[in-house]
């Protein structure tokens, strides 16, 4: 029985690890795939919660714990990098646009601003960082110190800045993000318990293909009303999209060179992982309940947030090389 159901599975197995194979190709294709099929999104749409649910269980039975002990035991730069992502961030995001009065003149960008802000960095930040050969472990250590956070942070800020704009309270919020991580860090230490961290090792690639067939519930689910927001007012859809674009490399730049004394390629690994937030997790929390041009935000940012890795590997390339010569220069007689 056992080697009958092994050739079953080896063609979803090999096409998997094709899949996983493609790395940042993959991940960029989604948002095209997103958009090209409109009805998929629809489709899809409610299914956006358990998504999320199932990223967060590959993301957190895949973490080193090894490399997580060992970064621990130098806490100053986790410290400073989970603070800068988790307060930094949405403290600026929140009081910019009060001062402005950006949250007065556009209420449902500005909820899908903090939203985004508020958010911790996406799950699959490290394994985007190590598909362009960058570090991935003070990248991993920081996420997982910012997603623990998290629940109680965005509880904070969405009552200073959001009071009344959610549908749900900040307590709530709060309750439902902590709910959500929870629950997918139990399942994933169950699967880590059973098959071992080995076996999740040597399977990686067909679990990078699992990842990726995955995340093409939610960026289609986001992306599905692209086309009809861009034919319904195309001026709004391109300001938005610059506007996403815009705030993405603020933040890839302001916080690579923030930390640029630890090295430009463990501080652009950083920048990767505090511009791309995780939106799947606030629409999960929210259940989706938001208002139009907050979803048509969420459904633009995925643009800089898949496309850009591909464009920034060249450079990411270029600082691991140097890097490395660096490193050996320094250890040579």
């Amino acid at each position: 029985m056992l080697p009958s159901l092994q050739r079953t599975l080896a063609a979803p197995v090999r096409w998997l690890t094709w899949l996983g194979d493609q790395g940042t190709r993959a991940v960029a294709a989604l948002v095209l795939f997103g958009i090209a099929i409109p009805p998929l999104g629809a489709l899809l749409r409610p299914f956006v919660t358990e998504a999320i649910f199932l990223l967060l269980v590959i993301s957190f039975m895949r973490v080193d714990l090894a490399a997580l002990r060992a970064h621990l035991r130098r806490p100053g730069l986790i410290v400073a990098a989970t603070a800068w992502t988790t307060v930094g961030v949405p403290l600026i995001f929140g009081l910019a646009a009060h001062l402005t009065g950006f949250d007065a003149r556009s209420p449902e960008l500005f909820l899908a601003l903090m939203l985004q802000a508020i958010a911790s960095p996406m799950m699959a930040s490290p394994a985007i960082a190590a598909l362009m050969g960058l570090d991935a472990t003070l990248v991993l250590v920081t996420l997982v110190t910012s997603t623990a956070l998290v629940p109680f942070t965005a509880s904070l800020f969405a009552a200073l800045f959001l009071a009344g704009t959610l549908s749900l309270s900040p307590l709530a919020l709060g309750a439902k993000l902590l709910a959500i991580l929870a629950g997918s860090l139990m399942v994933a230490t169950v699967i880590r318990w059973l098959f071992g961290a080995d076996a999740i090792q040597r399977h990686r690639r067909p679990i990078d293909g699992v990842n990726i067939v995955i995340l093409l519930v939610f960026v289609a689910a986001v992306m599905g009303n692209v086309i009809a927001d861009f034919l319904a007012n195309p001026l709004l859809s391109i300001a938005i999209a610059l506007l996403a674009f815009a705030i993405f490399f603020a933040l890839l730049i302001v916080t690579t060179l923030l930390f640029r004394r630890i090295g430009y390629e463990q501080a652009l690994a950083l920048g990767l992982m505090v511009s791309q937030r995780n939106l799947g997790l606030m629409l999960a929390a929210t259940a989706g309940a938001l208002p139009g041009m907050t979803w048509l935000y969420f459904a633009l940012t995925q643009f800089p947030y898949y496309l850009a890795p591909q464009m920034l590997t060249p450079i990411a390339r270029r600082l691991t090389s140097q890097a490395a010569g660096a490193a050996a220069a320094g250890s040579a007689p």
